[in-house]
């Protein structure tokens, strides 16, 4: 098995644990985990070394999308990234919004 080979396979394992943790637990949800797979599968072809690169990057980064935004809803980091009204007064937001 090549270098390559071996890369998109990690990949793609770490990206299908990832979907599975963090998105798809449940069966209605499958269609997240189908999709990962039909991806690589059409990809599977590629002979383009860069190309291959990048997908492999894009699986990688999606991963660790996936595992940081689970991990800051976890601590709470990510309802109050996102959440001003939580953080200022209504009054001081709406002059803000002014």
């Amino acid at each position: 098995m090549s270098a390559e080979a071996l890369q998109v396979a990690k990949a793609y394992r770490h990206l299908l644990k990832a979907v599975k943790n963090h998105v798809a637990k449940e069966e209605a949800k499958r269609h997240f985990r189908d999709y990962v797979t039909e991806e690589f599968r059409n990809n599977g072809k590629l002979l383009d070394l860069s190309a291959i690169q990048q997908k492999i990057k894009l699986a990688r980064d999606y991963t660790f999308l996936l595992n940081s935004v689970h991990h800051h809803k976890a601590t709470g980091i990510y309802t109050t990234l996102h959440s001003p009204r939580d953080r200022l007064g209504d009054e001081q937001l709406s002059r803000n919004e002014e």
